[in-house]
This record gives C-alpha cells, structure tokens and sequence, in this order.
C-alpha cells in the first residue's frame, strides 16, 4: 500500500474532522512529515511518492530520530515530538486501515527518549516588578506592552493563548476573561482590579485600530495587525533584558517565565493545586505537580508588597498618573500651537 494516499488521509480527515485537533498541532504534525518523508526516501535510494507501507520499519524510524539528534541537533524533548507526530499517523492507520494494523503497533512501540528536564524558570516577586518597570509608557507601544506584561502574570496563559484573545472575551463587569487553550477548550479566570483597570484603558484610549481583518483581536501590533506569539515573545524578551543579569536570563523563557511565576505565586498563597491546573489549562495534574518540587522559601514581605501591588488600583500609580499628565500637557502644546 502506498504511503502518499494515508499521509493526505491523515491530514486532511483524520486530523481536522476525526480527532479535531488545533491547527498549531496540524502545524507542527506537518513539520515532522516534512522532515520524515524525505529521510524515508533517502533512506532507500526512492522517490517520496514511491514510498509504501512496507518500507516503515522501527529501524527506519529510529534511524531518523537519531539523525534528527546527531545531524539536526535537536533536543530529546523535541525528538519525542517528531515521534508523537509519527504515533498519531499510526493510530490512524489502525483504526481506519486494521489490515495495517501491524505497520501500527510497529510505530507505536517505538519508546520514548528519556532525558534531563530543565528547571523551570520563574521570577521573583522584586524581578517582575523590575520588568514592569522599564517599559516606557511614552512610547506608542509602551502602554499596550505593560498591559500585556500584566497580563500575562495574571492570567499565566501562554503566548498563542494571549495572541488569540479576542475584545469580547474580556468581561471588566465581571473582571474576568475567557482563554480559548490546548484543544479549543476555554477557560474562565478571574482577573486581578489592576488588571481589569489596565485592559479597559488600552482598550478605551491605547488601542490602535486595526486593520478590518483584526478588529475583534483584542492586541493589535504597530501595523494594525494582530499581535502574534512571536512579537509577544520578543515583547517579554525586551523588557526581561532590560530587567536581568545575563547570568539571570540563561535558565528564563522569555513568555513562559510569567507562567510559571504565577503558578508559583498561586501555590505559595495557598491555592490548591486543582485551582492551579485549572488556571493554567493543564490537560491533567501532573503537570501542575511539577511545581510542588520547587523551593517555596520566599521573602514574605516581598510578596505581602507585590500583592498590594497587584490589587491596587491605577489612579494610585505614580507612573499611570504622570502619563496622563504627561499627554494633558502635549494636547494643550498642541491646541496653542494651532493658535
């Protein structure tokens, strides 16, 4: 049986309208196909379209990951995920194909490479204020950029999570705001009054206005287009650099770290350990045990002063009331100058 015909079956049927998943699993499903199918055909001196069911072998396979380690240097945790990709094709092949079934449980045997997880990097409670604070509320991106930062603690979503947040998920009555994560589930969270405060103001007066296409986006870049990850990325990775010793910055993501910091934070308050999962989107609780190992020893006071921080609201912020005396003073500059 030829492999071209259940490589299309698998991504355009299997994966959209059986299992249903995101297009960034598509996305990266679609990445390691385009890696493997080459190898394949290199591996036996053919042509991709030539390649059949017969030519998958667990030695093929393991010949890949290993080049994908040796020549590509990719990490074990990404190997993992190439084999993932690889194992879903496998399930499909079993349940709509079961005279294939041997080809499947060839694949699916395959183990996974067991390797040394990195620490997660968190900030502390005096660090994220540091990064609060270089962000220039002048600029034109400045406000838009420290409502971002805020939320992105607050709500420790991710970046694609954040990138696809739209103006009608957020619900400043209510102070909360739906997250749509990981297999198109939405979550519910409650936001902090600063929070809520500083999303109606960037929406009311900092938003840029955005291109017909991104007008229900809730951030917008310079250009008037969405605000992607990867600008949100180099968003945090800005300010984070400003913030940090380099020293600091090696064990940190850029996005991530506010993740992690507001589960940290949440677990040393005392929230359960359910809240948590259920704030962060974790698809089960071992994901959320990860936090348990890590060292609790925090500075009370700093964390007694971060929290009044995080309640406070913005007409009693120094930095927010001196932007607003700073525009009132440029639009009467302004005005006089027209006279």
């Amino acid at each position: 049986m030829k492999l071209n015909p259940l490589v299309h079956q698998f991504f355009n049927q299997y994966l959209p309208h059986i299992k249903g998943v995101s297009p960034y699993t598509v996305r990266a499903y679609r990445d390691a196909f385009k890696l493997f199918l080459p190898f394949a055909a290199k591996y036996y001196g053919i042509k991709i379209r030539s390649l059949r069911t017969e030519h998958i072998s667990s030695q093929l396979i393991l010949s890949f990951l290993d080049d994908l380690q040796g020549e590509r240097k990719n990490l074990p945790r990404t190997r993992n995920h190439r084999l993932a990709a690889l194992k879903s094709f496998s399930k499909m092949i079993r349940f709509m194909h079961p005279d294939q079934r041997k080809l499947a449980d060839t694949i699916l045997n395959i183990p996974q490479k067991r390797y040394q997880k990195t620490l997660i990097g968190f900030l502390y409670h005096d660090e994220i204020l540091k990064v609060f604070d270089t962000v220039d509320l002048r600029r034109k991106e400045g406000f838009r950029d420290y409502v971002l930062l805020h939320l992105l603690f607050d709500s420790g979503a991710r970046a694609s999570e954040i990138a696809t947040l739209n103006l009608d998920y957020f619900n400043p009555q209510q102070n909360t705001l739906a997250i749509l994560g990981k297999g198109d589930r939405f979550r519910l969270i409650e936001l902090e009054k600063r929070t809520t405060q500083l999303l109606r103001l960037y929406i009311q007066k900092y938003r840029i206005t955005p291109k017909p296409l991104y007008q229900h986006r809730l951030f917008v870049s310079q250009r008037g287009e969405e605000l992607t990850r990867h600008g949100i990325y180099r968003i945090c990775q800005k300010h984070l650099t400003k913030a940090l010793s380099p020293k600091r910055l090696q064990n940190i993501n850029p996005v991530h770290s506010f993740r992690h910091s507001r589960a940290m934070d949440l677990l040393y308050r005392g929230q359960a350990i359910t809240d948590i999962k259920n704030r962060l989107g974790h698809d089960n609780l071992q994901s959320t045990m990860t936090y348990l190992q890590l060292d609790l020893n925090r500075r009370r006071h700093i964390q007694s002063g971060f929290i009044k921080y995080m309640q406070s609201v913005i007409t009693n912020d120094p930095k927010i009331d001196e932007l607003l005396q700073w525009e009132g003073k440029q639009d009467i500059m302004a005005w006089l100058d027209t006279l």
